[in-house]
């Protein structure tokens, strides 16, 4: 092959070289994965509050096997498929979405980094999605209702041993105009987080010497925390103590579906019952006559070796996917996770850790790459199905293989 060197005028196409983009924003640019932010996210958090949105009850269990259930799948795609345009909303509890997934309610969310729920709030208003404030927030209701004026605020109750307390924040919800309520009802006492207990993990945040010798590297967290507002939650003027401390002060254990249907008439909105772990409870909320369900095991932070709810799902959706909304959350990391549970005949999803890793790993600007990233994937991910609309989705693009089968009942009966 005879060489030559090449002419000037050969090389002026391939020289085309980008202005460079700085900090943060070439950082969260890079990002091509939810688990990509994650990485970043460790790096500038403080251990304590990183793990306290990373970590789950005892060995993990739980959390672990909700990731393997979405990894243990094979879609079923389609071809010669007109997928130009794609659509990738649709109605949920009586008013749009642009995109099949919100942000879940987390809590003490300002702890991760200090833009927390006005982070999260904003960028899903411009996204078009329902944007879910905790109890257990760290902004004022009000704030955040003012922080998203224009899109769908969802609020998330825990029921209090103060009955009278817990209805007036759902007062004050409906005041500011929140349209669904989602009542938790998976947690009447904490589960046990013990990489929390193992860091000592408190509200606020502790400075110790185990505490400041983590933040050296991670300084630019500790000055956001320092010299921006103080911790208030959506629920409680302050709180001094460990999480877990305050979690079993205020949970109540004797709530029922009594309580339910009395909770459900006091709001003028719609009502969705989160924390369904098996079909007979299930079925037992929609007789209750709220308007959906969320089946989740609160993200492997409660009962380790909870149900899967994606594993869950298709058996909820054959039985009552006509009577009811099925929202689904817990291990949700890819946008083709969302897919296959709408497929399968989820109505939604919510994602928490997703965005809480954004969150961590650049503010408001962080969160608008985990829902950019997640919004891509489901797109790509229905053209290479060759389905344009969620309509489309159906349980024949999807095939669950499971790890884990029960025993035989006579087997496990023989012990």
């Amino acid at each position: 092959m005879k060489r030559q060197l090449p002419k000037p005028r050969d090389l002026a196409p391939l020289m085309q070289f980008k202005r460079p983009k700085l900090g943060a924003q070439r950082r969260l640019d890079a990002a091509l994965t939810i688990e990509d932010l994650r990485r970043i996210a460790k790096r500038r958090t403080p251990r304590a509050a990183f793990d306290y949105t990373d970590g789950a009850a005892e060995a993990e269990i739980s959390i672990d096997r909700a990731r393997r259930a979405f990894q243990d799948i094979e879609f079923h795609p389609a071809i010669l498929r007109d997928v130009e345009k794609v659509t990738t909303g649709w109605d949920v509890l009586g008013a749009p979405v642009a995109l099949p997934f919100g942000i879940a309610p987390t809590g003490f969310t300002r702890m991760m980094q200090t833009e927390g729920e006005y982070a999260g709030a904003r960028v899903a208003g411009r996204s078009g999605i329902p944007f879910a404030l905790s109890t257990m927030g760290t902004a004022a209701i009000e704030d955040v209702a003012a922080a998203n004026p224009h899109g769908r605020n969802w609020f998330q109750l825990y029921m209090w041993k103060d009955r009278e307390r817990s209805m007036a924040l759902v007062e004050r919800a409906a005041a500011a105009g929140y349209d669904t309520l989602l009542v938790t009802v998976d947690v009447p006492v904490a589960g046990a987080r013990l990489r929390d207990t193992r860091n000592g993990m408190s509200i606020p945040p502790a400075l110790t010497p185990a505490t400041v010798f983590d933040a050296l590297p991670r300084p630019r967290w500790w000055i956001d925390f320092l010299t921006t507002e103080p911790l208030a939650f959506a629920s409680l003027d302050r709180w001094s103590g460990t999480v877990a401390e305050l979690l079993d002060s205020m949970f109540d254990p004797t709530v029922t579906f009594e309580d339910l249907a009395w909770i459900r008439d006091q709001w003028p909105g719609k009502v969705v019952v989160k924390g369904i772990q098996t079909l007979a409870d299930a079925r037992a909320v929609v007789d209750v006559g709220v308007d959906g369900l969320v089946l989740s095991n609160h993200g492997g932070r409660q009962l380790d070796r909870a149900p899967i709810p994606f594993h869950l799902l298709p058996e909820v959706a054959r039985e009552l996917g006509r009577d009811t909304e099925i929202v689904l959350d817990t291990g949700i990391m890819s946008g083709a996770d969302i897919v296959a549970s709408i497929a399968l005949g989820a109505r939604f999803t919510l994602i928490g850790r997703a965005y809480l890793y954004g969150l961590m790993a650049g503010g408001e600007a962080g969160v608008a790459r985990a829902v950019q990233i997640l919004a891509g994937q489901v797109e790509r991910t229905m053209r290479l199905l060759g389905v344009s609309s969620l309509e489309e989705l159906e349980p024949r693009h999807v095939t669950q293989f499971t790890r884990l089968a029960p025993r035989p009942v006579a087997d496990q009966d023989r012990g």
